[in-house]
């Protein structure tokens, strides 16, 4: 992964505020359990739902049932959304994850993924990679996408600052 161009939208930031660093970024990205994901039905309408994920390769990668809408959704449109942060109004970071989702069929990397889920998650997540997805008793095939962001947008709250990561 490039580093990306990093910028500070002044119109959106306090006088004093700094751009957040990439390694900032990314950090948060990583520690980060819940995401919400945003995709496009066929007919236009948005679809959104909250799902974990893990920061993996210089991507974001999840998981879901082929039949999920939003695995519906990604087989005619792949431009999607990630989401996370906090609701509160003058403390941490909000994060926006622009990209695009390419689902991921090699075992390699998949093994590398599930890794990472099951540190993540204390060994609560125990992917087996078969065929190219992941797998478990309980769901069956599960299809894993990856999305490499084009674009990371850093909201701070502390010192209000809007910083802008462009690959």
């Amino acid at each position: 992964m490039t580093a990306p161009v990093t910028t500070l939208d002044q119109r959106y930031s306090q006088p004093d505020a700094v751009a957040a660093t990439w390694e900032d970024t990314e950090a948060a990205l990583a520690a980060a359990e819940l995401y919400w994901l945003s995709t496009v039905r066929h007919d236009g309408r948005p679809h959104v739902t909250p799902l974990v994920a893990v920061w993996f390769n210089g991507a974001l990668y999840f998981c879901c049932g082929p039949n999920e809408q939003k695995a519906v959704n990604l087989r005619h449109n792949q431009h999607v959304v990630l989401t996370t942060g906090c609701n509160t109004w003058s403390e941490g970071v909000d994060l926006v994850v622009e990209g695009t989702a390419v689902e991921v069929v090699d075992d390699a990397v998949l093994t590398g993924a599930a890794r990472v889920w099951a540190h993540k998650w204390d060994g609560r997540w125990q992917w087996k990679v078969r065929d190219g997805s992941f797998y478990d008793e309980q769901s069956g095939p599960v299809s894993v996408f990856a999305v490499a962001p084009t674009v990371v947008l850093a909201f701070a709250k502390d010192v209000f600052a809007h910083t802008k990561h462009q690959f």
